[in-house]
């Protein structure tokens, strides 16, 4: 890659009503450590230098639409599978019905505040290596794919029939792309990137612009983050350097 600048991916950030009970719920289920965000709201460490964070950041709006984006947790065996799905009951998550076939071998759920999730069957060769956050599975299309590859300077793993995956070179979670058509976003995207850039915050902003992002924001809100969209137009936010 050279010197091309990117952007780290630092979190995938979920708006919720209630910002702690959400990350108790994803800290529990994927056993990992939760922590104040100097920010502000929670966040869910990764498990490994590679992972991502999850945070969690408080918002009045009632959540309306199916989320564009989803994790798919992936499962070592049939058992394994059926124990993440009643760790996640226990916890507070509930099946839910997204126009899945039954002869489809994954299970579909959802958290406390109704963010979707996908536990995947064992076996599942695409996710094979992945880690148990397997994959955050987008609606997007093709171009997105390619945009988000650019801008994160990840490798296109998967590009076919307009869907497209990227994976870090160091491996970890894919994200994946279903291709057109996309769900409406009903307004503001409740879940989404935050990304840090390497180097200045402006240059990396400018930079995701020729690569065809737009500008949501015009100016930095308290906390120094810029909201921008995709060329899909669901949002993402680049922090300030860190």
């Amino acid at each position: 890659m050279g010197s091309a600048m990117t952007s780290q991916f630092f979190a995938v950030c979920f708006d919720a009503s209630q910002p702690v009970r959400v990350a108790q719920f994803w800290s529990a289920l994927l056993g990992r450590e939760m922590v104040d965000d100097p920010r502000d709201g929670v966040l869910v460490l990764p498990d490994d230098d590679i992972g991502f964070r999850l945070r969690f950041v408080p918002t009045s709006e009632p959540k309306v639409v199916q989320n564009r984006m989803h994790f798919d947790l992936t499962s070592a065996s049939a058992e394994a599978q059926q124990e993440t799905v009643a760790r996640a009951l226990a916890l507070g998550a509930r099946h839910i019905d997204v126009g899945q076939r039954p002869e489809e071998g994954h299970v579909v759920l959802a958290d406390p505040e109704g963010n979707e999730f996908c536990v995947v069957e064992a076996g599942n060769n695409f996710l094979a290596g992945c880690g148990f956050v397997g994959a955050v599975s987008c609606d997007g299309t093709q171009a997105v794919g390619y945009f988000w590859s650019e801008a994160l300077g990840w490798p296109l793993v998967w590009d076919q029939d307009q869907e497209t995956a990227i994976q870090s070179s160091r491996g970890g979670p894919k994200i994946t792309w279903g291709g057109p058509p996309l769900a409406p976003n009903g307004g503001r995207d409740r879940v989404r990137y935050d990304l840090t850039p390497d180097g200045d915050q402006q240059a990396e902003i400018d930079r995701l612009l020729s690569l065809g992002a737009t500008r949501i924001s015009t100016s930095q809100d308290a906390a120094g983050r810029v909201t921008m969209a995709d060329p899909d137009g669901t949002e993402f936010c680049v922090l300030t350097p860190r």
